[in-house]
């Protein structure tokens, strides 16, 4: 069932999504300084190309520098990638079919706004379940 619904998450507005964050990545990238935040992007575009079966969880290691690159991400471009997901998400939330789709895209607006300091794990991952 996963893959079918990645299948259909792929044409509906996966492709466009990790466009985007790829985007996002190379500029970071031709930034220099930002190049965490390019490497942080690819790895989310991975994530929103194929979102099901997988889950984002809270890295225990993560500590204030993390929090001070999410600031500088959410100037350099976590806004526009949140909005992109609340765009889409209304869109697919249109159709009876589309609203686990738009579901999916507004679970993944806190990644986009705040990336570091996260962790993406298959479902199943036993680091899904620790409570915080």
């Amino acid at each position: 069932m996963r893959t079918l619904l990645n299948i259909i998450w792929l044409v509906l507005s996966g492709f466009w999504l990790a466009v985007g964050y790829a985007v996002a990545g190379v500029i970071c990238v031709i930034l220099i300084i930002t190049i965490p935040f390019g490497i942080a992007s690819f790895r989310i575009a991975l994530f929103a190309l194929w979102p099901f079966g997988n889950t984002v969880v809270r890295r225990s290691d993560a500590g204030a520098g993390s929090c001070v690159g999410n600031v500088l991400w959410v100037i350099v471009a976590g806004w526009w990638l949140a909005l992109s997901h609340l765009v889409t998400g209304v869109l697919l939330c249109i159709t009876i079919i589309g609203i686990p789709f738009g579901i999916a895209n507004f679970k993944l607006v806190p990644v986009a706004l705040l990336p570091l300091g996260r962790e993406i794990v298959p479902t199943g991952d036993t680091r899904t379940f620790v409570v915080e």
